[in-house]
C-alpha cells in the first residue's frame, strides 16, 4: 500500500449540524468540541449543531467552527491507530492540518482562526471586493486575462487552483465583474460569482496578513510530525519558522490545491483522507486523479467505515 494524506476543508464546507454525532457519541470528540467553546468563552457548539445558518456563515464563526469539527473527526477517525505520511488543507483547513501534524495546539489553532476571521472580514469594506468560481478555462489564459484587466486599475487575481476546469479568481468588485464578463476569452465555460464577504486570497487581504503576523508570532509552534503541504507553495513545510511565515502570505497568495495534491501523489500517496464537514475536497482530488482513493470521513461511521477500509 502507498502513502496516506490526510486533507482538511475550508470555509464552504460547513453546515449546520456538522459533527454532532460525534459530540454525542464519542468521548474524545465531545471533549474537543467543549474545549474550543472554554478557549473562545462562548457557545460555539451551540451555534455548530443549531445554527442559525446565517451565523455560521459569518467567517469569523466558519473558521473555528469547521476547524473544531475536522479536529473532532480526526480524533475519532485517528483514534483507530491510522497516522499519515503528510497532511494539508484548503485555506483555513491548513490550520487543522497543522494541528493535526502537532504544530499547533488546538486551543491555539482555534482563537487564532477566529481572529483570522475577523482580520479577513475587516481588510476589504463590504461589497469593495468579490470573487468567481471559473469553470473550463485554462490556468494562463486566466492569469493573463486577470492581469490586462487588473493593468486597467481593476485589480483581479487567481485564489484557488481547485482542479482542472475549475479556479476561484478574487480582487475589487469591479475586475472580478470584468472576469464574468471577458471569461470566454480565458476559454471558460461558465463563471460563477460567488456569496464570499470578502476577495479572499488577493493582494486585497495585505491589511489581513499584517494583523494576522502579530497574531501568530504570539503563538507557539512546534516541528511538524507529519510534513505539511503549505496552500502557498504546494511544497513540504516542518519548521515553525516557515510554517508562521507561509501562513502570514496564505492570506493574500492563491491557494494551490491542484498542484498540492499532484505533488503529494508524485510522493507515492495513494489514499486520500478528507477528515472534516461535506467531501468538496474528495470531488476536487477525484477529478485532479481518478486512479487514486479517496475517503471521506465526515460523520462517527464513515469515521470507522474509513478506517475499516485503510486496515483491510
Amino acid at each position: 500500500m502507498g502513502l496516506i494524506a490526510f486533507v482538511f476543508p475550508g470555509q464552504g464546507a460547513q453546515a449546520v449540524g456538522m459533527g454532532k454525532d460525534v459530540y454525542d457519541h464519542h468521548a474524545a470528540g465531545r471533549e474537543r468540541f467543549d474545549r474550543a467553546d472554554a478557549a473562545l468563552g462562548f457557545k460555539l457548539t451551540e451555534l455548530i449543531f443549531n445554527g442559525p445558518e446565517e451565523e455560521l456563515k459569518i467567517t469569523y464563526h466558519t473558521q473555528p467552527a469547521l476547524l473544531a469539527t475536522s479536529i473532532a473527526l480526526m480524533d475519532a477517525f485517528a483514534a483507530q491507530g491510522i497516522q499519515p505520511d503528510y497532511v494539508a488543507g484548503h485555506s483555513l483547513g491548513e490550520y487543522s492540518a497543522l494541528v493535526a501534524a502537532g504544530v499547533l495546539r488546538f486551543e491555539d489553532a482555534v482563537t487564532a482562526v477566529r481572529k483570522r476571521g475577523e482580520f479577513m472580514e475587516q481588510a476589504v469594506p463590504g461589497g469593495a471586493g468579490a470573487m468567481a468560481a471559473v469553470l473550463g478555462a485554462e490556468r494562463e489564459a486566466l492569469t493573463s486575462l486577470c492581469a490586462d484587466i487588473s493593468a486597467g486599475g481593476t485589480a483581479v487575481e487567481l485564489a484557488n487552483v481547485n482542479c482542472p476546469g475549475q479556479i476561484v479568481v478574487s480582487g475589487t468588485a469591479a475586475g472580478v465583474a470584468s472576469v464574468v464578463e471577458r471569461g470566454k476569452e480565458a476559454g471558460a465555460k461558465r463563471v460563477i460569482p460567488l456569496e464570499v464577504s470578502g476577495p479572499f486570497h488577493s493582494s486585497l487581504m495585505q491589511p489581513a496578513a499584517q494583523r494576522l503576523q502579530d497574531t501568530l508570532a504570539g503563538i507557539e509552534m512546534s516541528p511538524a510530525a507529519a510534513p505539511v503541504v503549505a496552500n502557498v507553495t504546494a511544497r513540504p513545510v516542518t519548521e515553525p519558522a516557515e510554517i508562521r511565515r507561509l501562513l502570514v502570505e496564505q492570506v493574500s497568495s492563491p491557494v494551490l490545491w491542484e498542484d498540492s495534491v499532484r505533488w503529494l501523489i508524485e510522493q507515492g500517496v495513494d489514499t486520500f483522507v478528507e477528515i472534516g464537514s461535506g467531501s468538496v475536497l474528495a470531488g476536487l482530488i477525484k477529478k485532479i486523479d481518478r486512479n487514486v482513493r479517496v475517503l471521506s470521513v465526515n460523520s462517527l461511521e464513515t469515521a470507522e467505515a474509513a478506517g475499516e477500509l485503510i486496515r483491510s
